[in-house]
């Protein structure tokens, strides 16, 4: 079964029973509350951890580096604020893991060792000078 259809199903029934249990231990408005509050605080920290990958990337290419840390870091925060926003708790606990930067390390450091051995700088060039010569009538055969 294709993975991407076996998620649109079973995510909507791991948060509706998620739901219904921290529910009923809770209350509702309770629930509600820590959805829409989940939901905030995780948006700001990940507008917080954006900045600092923003930096972190811009600093890395004043170096004359290639910021691939920074690539996929930006790109788990950017889906870990998405996850956020859903409403649900299963994906608020992914979408925090995303955007801790601990944890972040912890995902995606296989993906990282991936994307930089394949930048890694090679030395196939050539040094050398050039002078540059003026086309003169005189010089014409």
């Amino acid at each position: 079964m294709n993975t991407v259809l076996l998620a649109v199903i079973l995510i909507p029934i791991i948060e509706i029973y998620l739901f219904i249990k921290i529910g009923s231990q809770i209350g509702a408005f309770s629930t509600i509350f820590l959805v829409f509050f989940t939901a905030v605080v995780g948006v700001y920290y990940a507008k917080y951890e954006g900045i600092n990958t923003l930096r972190s990337g811009i600093m890395q290419m004043v170096k004359n580096q290639i910021p691939a840390r920074e690539f996929i870091s930006g790109a788990a925060i950017a889906f870990g604020a998405v996850l956020l926003i859903i409403p649900g708790f299963a994906t608020d606990l992914i979408g925090f893991l995303l955007i801790i930067p601990i944890t972040q390390k912890l995902i995606l450091g296989r993906f990282n060792k991936n994307f930089e051995n394949k930048n890694i700088k090679k030395n196939d060039f050539i040094e050398g000078e050039f002078e540059d010569i003026e086309d003169d009538n005189d010089r014409k055969i």
